[in-house]
């Protein structure tokens, strides 16, 4: 064994370059990272500028270094989609064969009418569109009537939103279940959401209380199989969520980008016997790249890069990082609001390596699953080529 610890570290949504297939799905032309740092000038990141992430793509204000402290590559996504489950779901070990379905002109009407009988509720809505405009639209209908805002997107969802002072949480997740109950063969979309919100007309915003209910993985992950042989394992954020709970040991729920790095600190501080730590940081996919927020984007992004300063002194010489994410969500591309298909970054960084070596162009983000299993010398058939090998290399 290399590491006796690895922390996976999601900054949600941050792609770095359209994929070879990116067409297919109308994201030509995407580049999250690449595209936001020519449109805001610049990204000021030195930490991840000393790490390599400049050597992955052209990212303005983020050259590339010579000697990269973290070594770096990109990964493409073989699943199928754009979804935060596929994504999470593949970086864990599970490649999709078929995509989750997708209902861009609506949930068909025999579905939403039993849904509605079945939950006993009424809904308006019922359209692809953005969580924050739909809520602007019909926000005061539902304050009027008590029915749910039922929504979709360009991802596999059934979201539905309502007020806390009219829906207690409690009941907007008992609702929730009993549509991920009923979602099930052709219509068994990757998540059905929570979107709660508070407010009056005109200042309607949505709260923390959001709660993703996803489908159960479909095959093992390398979070069941590290549990599978005593390895204990913590989630932070949505991760919890995005596996059903399955594979994870204990999670800790998150309200912001924020509390996830001061949650992921007091881990590594505090808590030993975590073999795994997988961390998701939602804030820039949630709040930035669905609302094409060029200049708060950049600005929590550097605020990133500022507590990764701060968390990096913590980590020992049996810890490894990699620091990776789902999809892409590309705030400059006006005409959408969803995530775009893209290549991930990949940076693996330990205080033992010496200067990082280039990962290349990986295949899946499936690699990421397979080199865990062969730092723990755990048995599985999980998808994927592990560059472990190639960081042991370069270790001191």
């Amino acid at each position: 064994m290399s590491f006796s610890r690895i922390i996976i570290l999601i900054i949600d949504a941050c792609g770095v370059g359209e994929l070879p297939d990116a067409a297919a799905y109308g994201d030509q032309g995407s580049a999250t990272l690449p595209n936001l740092s020519q449109a805001v000038g610049g990204l000021s990141m030195p930490v991840c500028h000393k790490l390599g992430l400049g050597n992955i793509a052209e990212i303005v204000g983020i050259p590339p270094v010579r000697t990269a402290r973290a070594s770096y590559g990109k990964m493409a996504e073989i699943s199928p989609g754009k979804d935060s489950t596929s994504g999470h779901w593949e970086i864990a070990g599970i490649q999709l064969k078929t995509p989750f379905p997708l209902f861009p002109d609506g949930f068909p009407e025999e579905l939403v009418s039993t849904f509605e009988k079945t939950a006993n509720v009424t809904t308006i809505g019922n359209i692809a569109a953005s969580g924050t405009e739909i809520i602007n639209q019909l926000g005061s209908e539902h304050l009027e009537t008590g029915k749910l805002i039922l929504y979709t997107s360009a991802d596999s969802v059934f979201q539905l939103a309502a007020h806390e002072e009219v829906v207690p949480l409690e009941e907007q997740y008992r609702v929730c279940q009993v549509a991920r109950d009923l979602l099930t063969g052709e219509y068994a979309v990757g998540r059905v959401i929570a979107r709660p919100f508070v407010g009056s007309d005109g200042d309607f915003r949505r709260t923390s209380g959001r709660r993703d209910f996803s489908l159960e993985p479909l095959s093992e992950s390398i979070l069941d199989i590290l549990v599978a042989n005593d390895h204990a394992t913590l989630s932070i954020g949505k991760i919890f969520d995005l596996f059903a709970g399955r594979g994870i040991s204990r999670a800790i729920k998150t309200s912001s980008n924020r509390e996830g790095m001061e949650q992921l600190c007091q881990a590594v501080t505090d808590s030993p016997e975590y073999a795994m730590i997988f961390a998701n940081l939602v804030d820039f996919d949630q709040l930035w790249g669905h609302r094409n927020d060029e200049t708060n984007f950049a600005r929590a992004l550097q605020e990133f890069d500022q507590q990764l300063s701060s968390f990096l002194p913590l980590m020992s010489n049996e810890d490894l990082l990699i620091i990776s994410a789902d999809h892409g969500c590309d705030p400059t591309i006006k005409n959408s609001t969803d995530h775009s298909r893209e290549y991930v970054p990949l940076l693996a960084y330990s205080p033992r390596i010496k200067t990082g070596v280039n990962l290349g162009v990986r295949t899946s983000f499936s690699d990421i699953a397979v080199t865990i299993a062969e730092n723990f010398e755990l048995k599985h058939n999980l998808p994927g080529t592990s560059f472990l090998k190639q960081l042991q290399g370069e270790m001191k």
